[in-house]
């Protein structure tokens, strides 16, 4: 499976799980309903997965990074509800992209009214650019 395939079924299971629940719930709500869709289909999933980072070779211990949810080991989806997606958010997923590293990611706020106002493509390296969709 490629990753636009995951990604798709990513946004597929972010679309249900908004239908169902609802705007405003905690992120922790939003991925369980994300994974537990997302696991229907036969998607392979980690939840809260942590992000190891390295400085001077060697391994960060005490940095706490973690991943909201990794799909098929190919998509990144970092999760908010809160009133505004900042900047600071996109760069921080990015950063995961980076740091997994993977190639795709999405930034989604289930904090909004209408879904698809919430949501952010992330690419790391995209035809040698790294941008935020």
């Amino acid at each position: 499976m490629n990753q636009e395939i995951v990604g798709k079924a990513a946004l597929d299971a972010a679309f249900k799980a908004h239908t169902k629940l609802g705007p405003g719930l905690l992120e922790s709500a939003c991925e369980t309903a994300m994974a537990k869709e997302l696991r229907k289909l036969g998607h392979q999933i980690e939840r809260q997965k942590p992000i190891p980072v390295f400085y001077d070779g060697e391994l960060l211990e005490e940095v706490g990074f973690r991943a909201d949810l990794i799909i098929d080991n190919l998509v990144l989806v970092e999760l908010k509800s809160v009133a505004q997606v900042t900047d600071l958010f996109k760069k921080t997923t990015w950063n995961y992209l980076r740091l997994i590293p993977l190639q795709l990611g999405f930034l989604i706020n289930f904090n909004e009214v209408h879904l698809k106002n919430g949501i952010t493509r992330v690419t790391n390296g995209a035809e040698g650019k790294d941008f935020f969709a």
